[in-house]
């Protein structure tokens, strides 16, 4: 068998292994953060959020067919285009390795002897497992996440030009030269981290062109392949869509054209350039400038998948993200205008005071006839005495504020300086968020908790809690990957320095300059390692090269080549298959349902034709995934908080969607309009009036565009809030209606109230503060409005005294309740708990649940804890403990391990007498935070997380109080001093 045979074949074997193990254990729903929205936005091929990835939604709703007319298994399949593509990733990787190991072995067709053969498919197949098995790329395979696919197009590139090398012909070469172009043009529609490898593409195509290699041809190369990068990031994704927005305004608002002249306009001068210049190159014999120019156009058609944004936004599609439906909001959408933007290579520093603001550049709306300014962009000047080049500490939060100080050591007010600045970079960014990810991948990793160390040799002898011993993301790889992987790096440099930068380059610039260039806050809402997949991919070919460098050792003591490459192989096979073994109990997501079940459970504690208002990604999600693809309480009108701050999604509020009807807005959408007075209502101590106003009047007072509001500034205008108190007069007639309220055996009549009273908790009503007070004004009891735990916080006035916890939800109602717990619907809740929430598969102690899952189980669990102690207030103690049980049962300590909720479930036993289920839990519980607060004093975990342990402290004064109620003076005593022993050390 020739060897391309055996090149082959291999390279299947290794794309079907990693197939199986990826379908094996692929997650059957949506996971939490981004996938539960690109699932459904695939499914239905609506729009997600900017800048959206058009071409992984197409390939996504193709694969969700294969699901048939069971929605319930679309989640699983489009699950399934990551499974593929990452599969197909290890593919063209391993022919990449096989290709590089082929050129240092110096093994010309037909010149390979068994030996060498065995050895390169041997570094093949190490590599490729080593990637197949890594930390982040095995967790991006098995989930609707782009970043799977986005490191299939990189893959693919990075072979597809090493293969292009092999060619001789170069009219064949220059095939696919624009086969790579078409192929980078489809990965802008799944992610741009493919344009990153564009430099190591250049230098290869210079080294073999040029007889010379000198430094200033390197230098060339990289601006040139700079410049192409800039050209398609800049110049065409959002560059093209820019000259298009200005033509438009021109033709339609200089020239008064119809909508859409503009748009027309380019496009016929755009193609008719393109197809003169095919034309011209063709007439002139000038080969480079028709490669080039085939290339621009295969990179085109692939971004012309981008054009689903906008046909399907003009369909108004349930989830429609910034509405990017005409040039101009086509154009903000693909620029990621709603994020904002950050500072790279001049800026300020986080302490720079703010000296001027000016009025930038206009934004449009389409009107009747043409296109209105309805904003302008503000520009920020900061004090040039507080700025710098390479910006890195540069966000306002307060949160952020604290965390450069703590990296840095700068104390509150101390001023950054630029070495200050640089210290950040390379120990913060570089190191907490870029080499920790690395080392979990190749050294390893403590466990899945948030900002989780990495585990190096000595570390992985560590004395550890139990609760981290026993944590399935705890993966000890005694630093041998990275071992292997430096050998392989080293061994390539000595034999093939070439292709060693060619490798290095790609690895830099998939890793540490994507850490520049991103230029992240530092901290983040979770983990982004999966971002830096590429700098994982690549040092897996220097893992695999690592049995080229053994082969060689081991070739010259056995002098037997063939033996030699078969040992080397096993050898450093040994590898992946410690990667495997670590890293699969945490990377199976088979069984794992709670994602979507805590979904259904958030909907089935909203009562019909209900309003209920979310806060981040995984409050929403999950949430739009179960009604877009489950058609699951398609009633309920999901509300994601934050959106609330826009005109676009509040218009999309005043549409019907599937089953439910328009909110009821009394405001009009011009009064939500961007750029109007009403963006931000800011409360002046100055103007304000006495007592509460009525937020009826205030409604009609804005409605009506009342002067007396309106405060005048320089850049815009805007309405001020005249008072921090704001009441409604409940309509009697329509509560009245609320028979659950008003029922004889209900213990919330007494706390029916005709007024409902809330103050303003910040300096001002943002927009969504607003539109929320125009809903609970005008849905005048006829449609519920729900919050969760996350928006209930996130509102700028405090309404908590007037909801009841129905769930995991809680209801406006005409209520007053000023106790420090919430009241509660205890029938209603009841019924929710115990026969309508969903549970599956979070009693299986097999199933791995990471962190996400568990804060979910969290709030769970406190659902129980307050429902069996408002049953035990009603004196109905037997449903209580069963609601207790209820509990345990569907979420055993052994799958959810205790939490601090279940402190509280010890004082609800003992209350209910069940001393021995009592004493199960406090010993655990208290076990483990002993096990954890004496770890943390040896180690000092306490300085670099002194919230855990203050919760741990906490833990087990509440254990004590517990028992000292209950009058056990053994046990109290016992635990008062495990806390005394750790509260004194502080």
């Amino acid at each position: 068998m020739g060897y391309q045979k055996i090149n082959i074949i291999t390279g299947w074997v290794a794309f079907l292994i990693a197939m199986v193990v990826y379908a094996l254990t692929v997650e059957p729903t949506a996971s939490f953060w981004d996938c539960g929205e690109f699932i459904a936005t695939a499914y239905k091929l609506e729009v997600p959020h900017p800048p959206g990835a058009p071409f992984f939604l197409l390939i996504g709703r193709l694969f969700s067919m294969l699901a048939g007319d069971d929605v319930t298994q679309v989640a699983y399949w489009v699950n399934m285009l990551s499974v593929t593509s990452g599969a197909f990733t290890i593919l063209f990787l391993f022919w990449s390795i096989t290709h590089l190991s082929r050129k240092i072995l110096k093994a010309e067709e037909g010149e390979q002897d068994l030996g060498k053969t065995i050895a390169i498919m041997g570094a093949g197949l190490v590599g490729a497992l080593a990637c197949t098995f890594s930390d982040s790329v095995w967790f991006s395979a098995v989930e609707a996440e782009v970043y799977a696919m986005s490191s299939f197009f990189t893959a693919f590139v990075f072979w597809a030009i090493l293969k292009w090398e092999t060619i001789h012909e170069e009219s064949d070469r220059n095939k696919w030269l624009i086969l790579i172009a078409y192929m980078m043009g489809l990965s802008i529609g799944v992610h741009l981290l493919n344009l990153v490898t564009i430099p190591a593409l250049g230098l290869i195509v210079y080294f073999n062109y040029s007889k010379q290699i000198t430094r200033n041809g390197i230098i060339a190369t990289m601006a040139v392949s700079g410049a192409i990068i800039l050209l398609i990031m800049i110049g065409v994704i959002p560059g093209l869509a820019s000259v298009v927005g200005t033509l438009e305004i021109f033709f339609v608002n200089g020239l008064g054209l119809p909508f859409g002249s503009g748009v027309i306009f380019f496009a016929i001068v755009f193609v008719s350039a393109i197809v003169f210049g095919v034309f011209y190159s063709i007439r002139k014999k000038n080969v480079i400038l028709n490669t080039a120019l085939l290339g621009f156009i295969m990179i085109m058609i692939g971004y012309s998948s981008y054009s689903i944004v906008l046909i399907r936004s003009n369909f108004d599609t349930p989830i429609d993200e910034n509405n990017p439906e005409d040039i101009m909001t086509y154009v903000s959408y693909l620029k990621r205008e709603q994020y904002g933007s950050r500072p790279l290579f001049k800026g300020q520093y986080y302490t720079a005071a703010i000296v001027e603001q000016t009025k930038g550049d206009p934004i449009y709306m389409k009107g009747e006839d043409e296109y209105e300014i309805k904003d302008y962009k503000v520009d920020y000047v900061y004090d040039p005495a507080q700025t710098t080049i390479l910006p890195r500490m540069y966000s306002k939060s307060p949160a952020h504020e604290q965390r450069y100080r703590q990296v840095t050591g700068l104390k509150k007010g101390e001023k950054p300086s630029f070495v200050d600045n640089v210290y950040f970079m390379i120990r913060h960014q570089l190191g907490t968020m870029y080499f920790r990810y690395f080392m979990w991948n190749f050294s390893g990793r403590a466990s899945d908790i948030q900002d989780a160390p990495w585990v190096g040799i000595l570390g992985a002898f560590d004395k550890v809690p139990s609760e981290i011993a026993d944590n399935k993301a705890r993966n000890i790889y005694f630093g041998l990957p990275l071992l292997f992987g430096l050998i392989g790096l080293f061994y390539q440099y000595r034999k093939d320095a070439k292709y060693f930068w060619v490798t290095l380059l790609l690895f830099f610039l998939t890793g540490a300059a994507l850490v520049l260039y991103l230029n992240s806050p530092p901290i983040e809402p979770r983990e982004r390692d999966y971002i830096y997949a590429g700098s994982y991919y690549v040092f897996a070919i220097w893992i695999g090269m690592s049995v080229l460098a053994l082969y060689e050792l081991i070739a010259g003591l056995t002098k037997n080549q063939k033996i030699s490459a078969v040992m080397a192989t096993v050898i450093c096979l040994a590898i992946p298959s410690l990667m495997a073994s670590e890293n699969w109990d945490d990377h199976d997501r088979s069984g794992r349902y709670f994602s979507i079940d805590a979904a259904k459970n958030y909907l089935d504690s909203c009562a019909p034709n209900s309003i209920i208002f979310t806060g981040g990604d995984n409050d929403t999600f999950p949430l739009w995934f179960a009604q877009e693809v489950l058609g699951y309480r398609t009633d309920v009108r999901v509300i994601v908080l934050s959106y609330f701050n826009t005109d676009w999604y509040i218009e999309q509020m005043m549409r019907d969607a599937y089953d439910s009807k328009a909110l009821p807005f009394g405001l009009t959408l011009d009064h939500y309009q961007q750029g109007g007075p009403n963006d931000y209502l800011p409360f002046f101590e100055e103007r304000a009036i006495k007592g509460a106003i009525s937020a009826k009047g205030f409604l009609d007072l804005l409605y009506n565009e009342d002067k007396r509001l309106l405060v005048p500034t320089a850049v815009s205008n805007y309405n001020l809030l005249p008072s921090k108190d704001m009441f409604m007069n409940v309509n009697q007639s329509k509560v009245g209606e609320l028979s659950w309220l008003f029922d004889k055996d209900s213990t919330l009549s007494p706390y029916i109230t005709d007024r409902l009273i809330w103050s303003l908790k910040g300096s001002g009503l943002e927009k969504k503060d607003l539109a929320i007070i125009d809903l609970i004004v005008n849905t005048n009891w006829e449609r519920p409005i729900y919050f969760n735990n996350t928006s209930l916080n996130a509102v700028n006035f405090n309404i908590k005294q007037h909801v009841i916890q129905e769930g995991l939800t809680y209801r406006l109602a005409p209520v007053q309740y000023n106790g420090a717990d919430f009241l509660v619907n205890v029938e209603v809740m009841y019924d929710n708990l115990m026969n309508k929430f969903h549970w599956r598969g979070l009693d299986d102690p097999n199933a791995y649940y990471n962190e996400d899952y568990r804060s979910f189980c969290l709030n769970h669990r406190s659902a129980f804890n307050s429902l069996a102690t408002a049953l035990i207030d009603q004196g109905d103690n037997e449903r209580a403990l069963t609601v207790l049980n209820k509990s345990l049962e569907v979420m055993p300590d052994a799958s959810i391990p205790y939490d601090v909720f279940s402190v509280y479930m010890i004082s609800l036993f003992m209350e209910l007498g069940e001393t021995e289920r009592a004493t199960e839990i406090s010993e655990k519980v208290a076990g483990r935070n002993v096990e954890w607060l004496e770890w943390a004093k040896e180690t000092g975990e306490i300085l670099r997380n002194p919230s855990e342990y203050q919760k741990r402290i906490l833990g087990l004064n509440e254990i004590a109080r517990t028992y000292r109620a209950a009058g056990d003076r053994e046990n109290a005593a016992k635990y008062e001093e495990m806390f005394s022993r750790f509260y004194n050390r502080q």
